[in-house]
């Protein structure tokens, strides 16, 4: 089934339950399709991640974050500010 944006804004429950039931369901947008409704798949469906298995997608993404170079290192607050400053901590 294919949907204006206009159309479906009205018929939203229609839409969804459709898509529930396994009917594609896509939105177009002046004539040009811009999105498809589609059932989430359940939960007890899904596979649960093990606790290894989220610690080795956590080590990854911090290992990628250390590849990046920070583009404005002297720009950190904890030493940037130091110039406005005296030795007894006071604004000069």
């Amino acid at each position: 089934m294919r949907v204006s944006m206009e159309q479906a804004g009205d018929r939203v429950e229609e839409l969804v339950e459709r898509a529930e039931r396994g009917e594609p369901v896509i939105i177009t947008r002046n004539g040009q399709d811009a999105a498809i409704l589609r059932p989430v798949e359940p939960a007890e469906r899904r596979p649960a991640l093990t606790r290894e298995e989220r610690r080795q997608i956590l080590k990854e993404i911090m290992e990628s974050a250390a590849l990046i170079p920070d583009p404005y290192p002297e720009e950190r607050a904890a030493r940037s500010q130091d110039f406005l400053y005296d030795e007894n901590g006071l604004p000069k």
